[in-house]
Formats: structure tokens, C-alpha cells, sequence
């Protein structure tokens, strides 16, 4: 990872909602790396050894969906921490890896809480 900012991967299909959530990430002290779809961060994470942070919807384009993306960074990278903020219903989001904090849809204040949470845990 480079830089002296925590590195954060971003994988949300609808752009406003990537915007705004980029936004907020670097506006908390975090590089942002965005992509449309899971496999997108994945590239992200392979090219950059992993992240601090992986943020995620669950229900994306492409064959991986974000539950699949944060079982494969836990398993990849298990000190990465994870946020999924999905408007999917709650038997996907159980589905998720213990470890991943999930935020239900709409999440900005929580979001900004929970990364604030997430980068005291470095």
C-alpha cells in the first residue's frame, strides 16, 4: 500500500452513491480507489497487496456480488476491514463474513461513524 493515507476500495454500482461515498472516505483521511463492480476492487486489492478498508454494496453487475467479494478479502487479506451498505434484504446480509460490519441502505451518517470506528482500529 502506498501513500500515508489508509487505502480504501470502494465497489458500488450506482455512481451517485460512489461519489458520495468517495467523497466522504477522503474526506476522512482515506485514499480511494473506486471501481463499478466486484471484480474491479478486486483488481484493486491485487495490485495493491490488499486495503484498510473495503467498502461494498452487495447487489452489483458481473457474477461476483459483494458477499462473494468480502468472503474472497477475508480469506485473501483478513486484516482488511470491511463495510457492506446494501439495501438487500437480511437473509443476504447474512450471508456475510462474521467480520464485515453491515449498514443498511440509506447509510451516509452511519457510514461516517462506522469508518471513523474502522480507522481507530489502526
Amino acid at each position: 500500500m502506498s501513500g500515508s493515507r489508509p487505502l480504501a476500495v470502494l465497489a458500488e454500482d450506482e455512481e451517485i452513491v460512489r461519489i458520495a461515498a468517495a467523497d466522504m472516505l477522503s474526506k476522512l483521511g482515506f485514499q480511494v480507489l473506486e471501481a463499478e463492480h466486484a471484480h474491479g476492487a478486486l483488481q484493486h486489492l491485487e495490485a495493491n497487496g490488499g486495503a484498510a478498508l473495503l467498502y461494498t454494496d452487495v447487489n452489483m453487475p458481473g457474477t461476483m456480488n459483494g458477499c462473494d467479494l468480502a468472503h474472497a478479502v477475508v480469506t485473501r487479506w483478513p486484516e482488511t476491514r470491511i463495510i457492506v451498505c446494501s439495501g438487500c434484504m437480511p437473509d443476504e446480509a447474512a450471508l456475510l463474513p462474521e467480520t464485515a460490519h453491515f449498514i443498511a441502505k440509506p447509510c451516509a451518517e452511519r457510514l461516517v461513524r462506522k469508518a471513523l470506528e474502522v480507522l481507530r482500529l489502526h
